[in-house]
């Protein structure tokens, strides 16, 4: 009987990921292949992803492994289908989100950012964000991103910013971006405006006030913003009120006589407390619409730091809930308090990063974005299927948001960001981005950053002249989290379309969140968070990507546990395990790779077609979840339970062609399983394939995808 050969000597011993993959990683670098530029010449149609630039302000989360185990399967799959496969890494400044991280370190260190230079505070914040950035990118690779670094982007990039500008100068020519006096809500606390998609709305339980205004009864929740009513409301239906309407009432109010008109409006509630409402239009956006539509005057009573004005006599100064005691207190006093409701429940805006952050309604000059010409070709995009969501149910709230859109609030009053190119002389503006001259003033606001980045795809590729923007434009798949399909997605789509006639991306894919084995949203306060780098040092890469990827279809959210990751690190014991029973049962020469296949050997091949055939077809179809518990029951159940342990006594038989025959068998179907589950797990398989005497190519990552 011939010699077997023998498995190299790092079989010997478990397989230790950590010991591993930083080199595994390193020669993928070194081979160039990220960069599409470098692949072989066969690889000629162009497929990408632009990667969802993560925020440069902390450490990646359980989340941002889900997207690169997400993205880099797709990648590494469409590299070995023979693709020129660009996935374009980033980082993202992220506006307002780093500036309140920054912030709150600058409080722990007894600071504050309004008691420094402007300068300063965006030097300060520029190095603390580029030093995120740069861990941040370290750990993208320790969760195994073939992204081509040479083309890393960030969003404060120069040749980004230049085309944030030209996009802005655009829409300012062309009508679609437009400053105004507009309702904006209004944090207090950052002492900046927000726009609508970041906001969210929690119920609340606060008095409701029933107020005598001459001879009527009105309900409010808020009777300190009574020094800005310019009106009483009723509906035009509402029997009871309908010789009021047109008159003006007078009383005497805590600050002296009132008179105000009464107006009737389809917007008032006739079930609402009395059915007669205050109309306070600079505190209140519904407000704001029907002083608008009754030609109202707007009073602002509230200051941008949440204290009332010195229209508002003996109360000036006082922040508001301070003020709204008191002024209830006092029309107690005078009589005009009727009752209190103290168990009313209504929905308070709240900013979405903190929910301490109640939002002021504030009428102030901002820029704003038309949206409903957008959101227009954005809907015709989807209608006509140049862009195809893989969940229906995403396409469906897609539409549903875009007919409830306003335009959009782009302006912010915060230091770190793109500043708007916008100067201001008398009445006279201009959008560039030096100044026109002396007496011009520039904006001191900077873009929304959903504005900036909105533009990614096409901002990344060097539009409108480069070679990668003609490439890979428009880019093959949006990869993301559904949470950020408003602020993100359904932007890209809009600006995209509006900037260079094409859409961003031809298909949406949309992941759920993480959560805990309980389906618990993960917390620090809970005490579930897991952390991906943590557990990858303890379990691998590998066995982490299997855990996220099993069990997780698209658009739904998914629990994970340690418990789970740990069973994937078995699996990746067991692959380690076959390929060393393999090699240690084949022989070296490579001769046994001429043998003709035994007919019972000839079927498990063909059964294995069928593996191959499945797996592809998931993948192509975005079914990773499938894909991925089919090659992980495949490998153990079929070929390590069951092939291997037959092999046993074959490969001890006498008779050297089904010795032979099984040795191919045996050898054919390991390389198999290592370009399948490459994509799935990427280290454990290029390391066993770095130790394969016979492969096709140097690097599995180029290899091609068993078809």
């Amino acid at each position: 009987m011939e010699n077997r050969g023998s498995a190299p000597e790092e079989f010997l011993k478990p397989y230790d990921p950590a010991d591993t993959e930083p080199g595994i990683y390193s020669l993928w670098e070194q081979s160039g292949y990220f960069n599409p530029d470098n692949l072989p010449e066969e690889h000629k149609e162009p497929f990408c992803i632009i990667m969802p630039p993560p925020n440069a302000n902390g450490s990646l989360h359980v989340g941002h492994a889900l997207f690169v185990t997400l993205q880099d399967l797709l990648i590494r799959y469409k590299r070995m289908r023979g693709y020129k496969t660009l996935w374009l890494p980033g980082g993202d400044h992220a506006g307002f989100e780093t500036q309140i991280v920054f912030e709150k370190k600058l409080e722990k260190e007894g600071r504050s950012r309004f008691k420094m230079p402007r300068d300063e505070f965006y030097k300060e914040t520029l190095a603390f964000t580029l030093e995120n950035k740069k861990f941040m990118e370290g750990q993208l690779r320790e969760l195994g991103a073939s992204c081509d670094w040479s083309r890393n982007t960030f969003t404060l990039d120069p040749k980004i910013v230049s085309t944030v500008y030209g996009t802005f100068k655009k829409m300012f020519n062309d009508g679609l971006v437009v400053r105004g006096s507009r309702p904006v809500h209004w944090s207090t606390k950052y002492q900046t405006s927000l726009s609508d998609l970041e906001t969210k709305v929690v119920e609340r339980n606060d008095p409701l006030y029933y107020l005598k205004y001459g001879p009527f009864v009105l309900a409010t929740v808020r009777p300190e913003t009574k020094f800005g009513d310019t009106a009483v409301a009723v509906n035009p239906n509402d029997e009871r009120y309908k010789k009021w309407v047109g008159k003006e009432i007078e009383f005497e109010g805590l600050t002296g006589t009132v008179k105000l008109k009464v107006i009737a409006d389809e917007y008032v509630d006739q079930a609402f407390g009395t059915g007669v409402v205050k109309i306070t239009p600079a505190h209140d956006p519904n407000d704001f619409a029907v002083a608008q539509r009754h030609g109202l005057p707007v009073v602002e009573v509230i200051d941008k730091f949440g204290r009332l004005n010195e229209k508002c006599g003996k109360y000036a100064g006082m922040k508001i809930l301070e003020a709204r005691a008191a002024v209830a207190r006092d029309l107690e006093e005078k009589g005009m308090l009727v009752k209190v409701d103290e168990k009313y429940t209504h929905n308070v805006l709240v900013n979405y990063k903190s929910e301490h952050d109640i939002l002021e309604p504030r009428v102030m000059p901002q820029w704003f974005v038309k949206i409903k010409p957008l959101a227009d070709m954005a809907g015709k995009a989807v209608e006509d299927g140049r862009i195809t969501f893989v969940s229906e149910q995403y396409r469906k709230i897609f539409f549903h948001w875009l007919e409830g859109l306003r335009d959009w609030n782009i302006s912010r009053q915060i230091v770190w960001g793109i500043p708007i190119p916008a100067w201001f002389k008398d009445d006279e503006i201009k959008i560039q981005a030096e100044s026109p001259g002396e007496g011009w003033v520039q904006d001191p606001d900077t873009f929304d950053t959903w504005f900036s980045s909105g533009q990614w795809p096409f901002a990344t590729l060097g539009y409108p002249d480069s070679p990668d923007f003609k490439t890979y434009y428009p880019t093959s798949v949006m990869e993301t989290g559904y949470d950020i399909l408003f602020f993100w997605v359904m932007r890209m789509i809009m600006l995209g379309l509006y900037r260079t006639g094409e859409v961003p991306f031809r298909d949406v894919f949309l992941h759920g969140l993480v959560r805990d084995a309980q389906k618990q949203k993960m917390s620090k306060s809970k005490g579930n968070v897991i952390n991906p780098l943590e557990v990858t040092r303890v379990f691998g890469t590998d066995a982490l990507r299997m855990a996220l990827l099993v069990g997780n279809t698209p658009g739904m959210d998914m629990a994970l546990s340690e418990q789970k990751i740990k069973a994937y690190k078995l699996f990746s014991n067991k692959l380690w395990n076959v390929a060393r029973f393999v090699l240690e049962n084949t022989d070296a020469s490579a001769d046994f790779l001429k043998a003709e296949f035994t007919t019972y050997d000839a079927d498990l091949i063909n059964e294995m077609s069928y593996v191959i055939a499945d797996t592809t077809e998931s993948i192509d179809k975005y079914r990773f979840y499938l894909a991925a518990e089919n090659l992980y029951h495949f490998l153990w159940n079929r070929f390590a339970s069951e092939v291997i342990e037959e092999s046993k006594s074959i490969l001890k038989s006498e008779d050297p062609t089904e010795r032979q025959s099984r040795q191919r068998l045996l050898y054919e179907l390991l390389v198999t399983s290592l370009k399948l589950l490459h994509p799935f797990m990427p280290f454990v398989t290029e390391a066993i394939w770095q130790k394969m005497p016979h492969k096709d190519e140097p690097l599995l990552m180029v290899a091609k995808w068993p078809i």
